[in-house]
């Protein structure tokens, strides 16, 4: 690429990066968000996850400036919020979608938030059919059930064409086909050279969409990275092996890089080597193969992990267990 052509993508990345640095809210004597530094960048979705009470609602507040820090700073492009020239062409928000004037129809309402930014009616009824709402365009907002209401918030942030997307629990309520809808539009979204940043408590969902992860707790950064290094860094991946030669293959395999561990006469679980390396093992040693697969750790599992010791609340079960 030419020189040129690199310092304008560099230029276009930063505009659009999402920064948070040495980010702290307290409220009285309790620190919600302590000390936390991290970056969304843009062509990725990234996944924004913590237990209930880790500061999540609170630093998406901070980041659109609903909230103030006490410290550290979180910015857009190096802007804070409050300072963006024209922010709902550049950032477009959902943090509630109930927070909407239950009298005005849903086309209504996006002409009103449209209207200071010179957004007119084409635009508002475009995001509405791109939402699936063009058909009821002129129902009150009110009568909205949850996932028609979620569609809604998702239009509104969606109204100024933005760079950068904020969404908080935008799976919430939808129906199957509507969270197939949003997962792709998302995808596509992050694919133009978008940031996508997203909180949700739906593991298996943010594991077919997120390609990163923040992972906060008690206010605290505790993961961040891609969603493979981020389990990775808690529940390596494994190799499964079914062998009528699990010894042989055990004693051929052993080594201080790696680990094999027997689960039954004919089962191995190793760590530290992939599964062609164990396959062209075996086929050196003559080892017959009956299964040969990789294991991980699901996000869910990888994130309980992760954030075992910064729940608010456990149950007694959950300690005894």
């Amino acid at each position: 690429m030419p020189r040129a052509d690199v310092a304008s993508a560099v230029k276009r990345q930063n505009k659009n990066m999402i920064v948070s640095h040495n980010l702290t809210k307290r409220y009285s004597e309790k620190t919600v968000v302590d000390d936390l530094t991290f970056t969304v960048r843009p062509g990725v979705v990234t996944g924004f996850l913590g237990p209930n009470g880790a500061g999540k609602s609170t630093t998406m507040r901070m980041l659109v400036g609903l909230d103030r820090p006490t410290g550290g700073t979180i910015t857009i492009g190096g802007w804070r919020y409050e300072d963006l020239p024209d922010p709902v062409r550049h950032l477009g928000v959902m943090l509630d979608a109930r927070s909407v004037n239950p009298s005005r129809t849903a086309l209504n309402h996006l002409l009103v938030v449209g209207d200071t930014h010179g957004i007119g009616r084409a635009r508002a009824l475009e995001v509405l059919d791109m939402v699936g709402l063009g058909g009821v365009a002129g129902k009150r907002a009110g009568g909205f059930s949850l996932g028609m209401s979620q569609r809604l918030g998702i239009a509104t942030a969606l109204l100024g064409d933005p760079e950068v997307l904020v969404l908080d629990e935008p799976v919430n309520g939808l129906d199957p086909d509507g969270v197939l809808w949003l997962r792709q539009l998302l995808v596509r979204l992050a694919e133009e050279g978008r940031t996508v940043f997203l909180s949700s408590h739906l593991m298996s969902e943010l594991s077919l969409i997120a390609q990163e992860l923040v992972v906060i707790g008690q206010g605290c950064l505790l993961a961040a990275g891609t969603v493979d290094d981020v389990i990775d860094s808690v529940a390596p991946q494994k190799t499964r092996v079914v062998t009528p030669d699990a010894a042989r293959l055990a004693n051929a395999l052993d080594g201080s890089t790696v680990d094999v561990r027997r689960a039954d006469n004919e089962t191995l679980f190793i760590t530290g080597k992939t599964a062609r390396e164990v396959g062209i093992i075996a086929a050196n040693e003559g080892v017959t193969l009956f299964q040969l697969t990789t294991e991980r750790a699901s996000l869910e599992e990888a994130f309980m992990q992760i954030t075992r010791n910064s729940v608010e609340y456990t149950s007694h079960e959950e300690i005894a267990g």
